[in-house]
């Protein structure tokens, strides 16, 4: 049985692009480790703690992993603007990638990692702290020895075609989620199906309740996720796409 350790860069992430793949490696088995970068927050932590940390734990259970764990750096947030660093910690996207890349590496080493799940060169769709991920993950996994890298993404063109539907229907402005992003079809090296688990991805989805309940539109998808029939849920987001990183096969 292999040890499977997934990176992530907030509470969330680890559902939308390897929730199936994380449920199907933990029922067949396999020892799965969720890390993320940040704990989702923009300010200081509160005196009880970071509330999307307890919803990823509670995820994490849904998916059935054994371990979580957070690197101690705060969100970076997504736009034009990269605000100072809480007077607590450093945003991600600030953060020393080789300093950041060792604190990864030493729970790789401390897991015996056979795989690190990643991120795609892009970030998937070009979150800053997304791009570190990819960046982060890759050194880690140089430090460690980790012969197995797999990048998350999704197919670019289908992304593409989404997106402007998304834009007809006035579900997105015409800045947001710009095309080109992701990976090309033709560059993905892992497809896997996933819809078997449709049911513990939507579980873990709900257990986000900060994203479930908040106000912006993204919120507003999510909770029709989460009320989907699950046969339904799977046709949707029951695949998973990686590409392999080039240290794989060396």
């Amino acid at each position: 049985m292999a040890t499977v350790v997934a990176f992530h860069a907030h509470p969330d992430d680890e559902v939308l692009l390897t929730g199936g793949t994380l449920a199907r490696a933990a029922a067949e088995g396999h020892r799965v480790v969720i890390v993320t970068a940040t704990d989702g927050l923009m300010g200081p932590v509160p005196p009880g703690g970071a509330p999307r940390l307890a919803e990823l734990r509670a995820s994490a259970a849904a998916l059935g992993a054994h371990r979580v764990e957070h690197l101690g750096y705060a969100d970076s947030g997504h736009g034009p603007l990269l605000y100072p660093d809480p007077p607590d910690r450093t945003r991600f996207a600030r953060a020393d990638t080789e300093e950041a890349a060792r604190r990864l590496a030493a729970l790789l080493r401390e897991e015996d990692a056979d795989v690190l799940l990643g991120y795609d060169a892009n970030g998937g769709y070009g979150h800053r702290d997304h791009v570190k991920v990819h960046h982060v993950g890759r050194r880690a996994a140089e430090l460690a020895g980790v012969g197995r890298v797999l990048e998350a993404t999704a197919p670019g063109e289908a992304v593409a075609r989404v997106m402007r539907t998304a834009r007809a229907l006035r579900l997105l402005r015409h800045h947001e989620e710009p095309d080109g992003l992701y990976t090309p079809g033709a560059a993905i090296t892992h497809r896997v199906d996933t819809r078997r688990f449709a049911r513990r991805k939507q579980a873990a989805l709900a257990a986000h309740r900060s994203v479930v309940d908040g106000n912006g539109r993204a919120s507003a998808v999510v909770r029709v996720l989460v009320r989907l029939p699950a046969p339904v849920f799977g046709l949707l987001l029951g695949r998973e796409w990686f590409v392999a990183s080039p240290r794989e096969g060396r």
